[in-house]
């Protein structure tokens, strides 16, 4: 996964992979980084979340809370757009779409707790 942390003002690019039972994390340097603790409310935001190939179907990067939810069925989107919000630990993680398409469903709410790899939110398929 992508991210993009912004701490005091500097924007830092990572890859983070998501390992369900283990909290160690592999990051790759891309921009300069801060190796430190994040601190207290750090904004993270995430380009696109975890989507299936076809970018259909996107599960929860991480285990958390449904804070904002911007998405809803029928709905038409662009790529980039903030479907929702989720929060872990202080840190916020933004799920964007990762194409044009259309909201099929959206599987939770504002206020529920998410498990890594949950549905998040459907797509409708893209014609051919």
């Amino acid at each position: 996964m992508k991210l993009r942390i912004t701490i005091d003002g500097r924007c830092y690019a990572v890859d983070v992979e998501v390992l369900e039972d283990d909290d160690s994390l592999e990051v790759q340097e891309e921009a300069p980084y801060y190796s430190g603790p994040a601190p207290s409310g750090t904004h993270v935001q995430s380009h696109g979340g975890t989507w299936d190939a076809d970018g259909n179907v996107c599960r929860s990067p991480l285990m958390g809370l449904v804070i904002k939810v911007n998405a809803e069925p029928r709905q038409a989107v662009t790529a980039g757009q903030l479907l929702m919000v989720l929060e872990a630990m202080k840190m916020e993680t933004g799920v964007t779409a990762p194409r044009d398409g259309v909201v099929k469903s959206v599987h939770v709410a504002a206020g529920d707790s998410v498990k890594t790899n949950q549905v998040l939110i459907e797509f409708e398929s893209m014609s051919r």
